[in-house]
């Protein structure tokens, strides 16, 4: 019985990800300045027009309601990883409870992140350099601080590879991709100190490749924890085989 809540609570855990992706979507395609980003360049007036706009100020004040809303639904989808991370034959937990923490980290950034817009729709009549400080803000805490997704994709892969078991959890593929996307997503943080091309917050690898990047990273975590789910009845005789790290025959 204990079993089979738990598998049920699981499951509602896994497909809360693709409800909580659409929501995403319709937050990224309300707020005006995600499909076309604010440029970097732009001055303190044009930003602070920006948020002025009638029609741009109601978009951006219940885009971001929204997204304020469910901006940490993912959250249950990576408590499922880490459910999953923690069946692996590592003898340790210390590395699902590293990812979970990573992905609450990234979580509270995102929080900060809708804050500071919330804020700039806040009092759009400020003063333009006002303004334009909180959507600097704004992006930077945005795009900038990749380091908690860096570690996150690290400690899974890690993982991954110590998975002793013969048919490990997840694939290990599945840990090549996340070696993969911690280059990938290093990058972004020049856009701390560019304001033109590619590695600005609006510049096809800060903002495109980073989102596209999240997406298929979501997408692919999405089909292995359903799949490791499927192998839940035969991992703990695996498990119990396992002779424990640190000890040896007698």
């Amino acid at each position: 019985m204990g079993e089979q809540m738990a598998s049920t609570g699981q499951r509602i855990c896994l497909w809360t990800a693709p409800v909580v992706g659409a929501i995403w979507v319709v937050c990224f395609f309300l707020f005006p300045g995600f499909t076309a980003p604010l440029s970097p360049t732009l001055p303190a007036k044009a930003v602070a027009a920006f948020y002025a706009d009638p029609d741009n100020l109601a978009r951006a004040r219940y885009g971001m309601i929204l997204f304020n809303w469910f901006g940490i639904g993912f959250l249950p989808f990576y408590a499922l990883i880490t459910v999953q991370m923690e069946r692996m034959a590592h003898n340790s937990e210390v590395l699902a409870y590293g990812f979970l923490a990573t992905a609450t980290s990234a979580a509270v950034l995102i929080s900060i992140t809708i804050l500071f817009f919330q804020i700039a729709a806040f009092r759009p009549d400020r003063d333009p350099a006002i303004v334009q400080l909180i959507n600097d803000m704004a992006w930077m805490t945005f795009t900038v601080p990749v380091s908690f997704l860096m570690a996150q994709a690290g400690i899974l892969a890690l993982a991954i590879f110590l998975d002793r078991q013969p048919k490990p959890i997840y694939p290990r593929w599945i840990g090549h991709f996340n070696v993969l996307v911690i280059p990938l997503l290093a990058p972004c943080v020049f856009a701390s100190i560019k304001l033109t091309g590619p590695f600005a917050w609006d510049g096809i690898w800060s903002y495109w490749v980073r989102i596209g990047l999240y997406v298929v990273w979501t997408i692919v975590m999405f089909v292995a924890v359903m799949r490791a789910m499927g192998r839940t009845a035969e991992t703990p005789a695996l498990t119990a085989a396992m002779p424990a790290l640190g000890t040896g025959d007698a």
